[in-house]
């Protein structure tokens, strides 16, 4: 969570980052020196600032690889909770990415994803009913937002929304970092029967 703060803002301070996440200084100074130890921000006088801009790809790919493994078991788990026949919405981010290469395991299944990357693995893909919602790319994320998206849902229903979310607040619940995903997920809330929620321990 961290590191898509300092991502989405270009530029945060120690206390402002503590204030936001609700921990101490130390504890995020410790965040720091452990994200940049991977090469995913720079530390700066008194705080950090991305390597790499959102609209040069930073936001997916700079955290495609932080905790792999732990997000490709969530994938794993996930996807052993959908049964074959169903039909799925399926959230953008790093996580459910790994929960669209596991979900090839559960075929026959119809899949509409709302991340291009989740569309690139699942294409293709035998038994798998692939539809790619409509929508604007967000830059760096690639995931599918905007009115086009939101209609979309709209006349479409799921068995299942496997949701992903910017973060856990103690007493708000579910968090975003973008208003526009933060719209797409309501309206797939709304369509599907049941949701997923997939999410490490990062995000709380």
């Amino acid at each position: 969570m961290t590191l898509r703060l300092v991502q989405n803002a270009g530029k945060l301070s120690v206390s402002e980052l503590a204030e936001r996440l609700g921990v101490s200084e130390m504890t995020v100074r410790r965040d720091l020196n452990a994200l940049e130890s991977q090469g995913l921000l720079r530390r700066v006088h008194g705080g950090a600032v991305p390597v790499r801009a959102w609209d040069e790809g930073g936001g997916f790919l700079a955290r495609r690889d932080w905790q792999a493994a732990t997000k490709d078991r969530l994938g794993e788990v996930v996807a052993a909770m959908i049964e074959p026949g169903t039909r799925v919405l399926l959230d953008a981010g790093t996580t459910t990415v790994h929960v669209a290469e596991h979900l090839v395991e559960r075929a026959p299944l119809t899949v509409a994803v709302l991340s291009l990357q989740a569309a690139q693995v699942l294409a293709d893909k035998p038994g798998i009913e692939l539809l790619v919602v409509g929508g604007r790319s967000r830059p760096g994320e690639r995931s599918l937002v905007g009115p086009l998206a939101t209609s979309t849902l709209e006349s479409l229903s799921f068995d299942c929304f496997v949701m992903s979310i910017g973060g856990v607040h103690a007493e708000r619940g579910w968090t975003e970092f973008s208003l526009d995903d933060a719209a797409v997920k309501q309206v797939g809330l709304v369509q599907a029967a049941r949701a997923v929620v997939v999410a490490d321990a990062t995000k709380l």
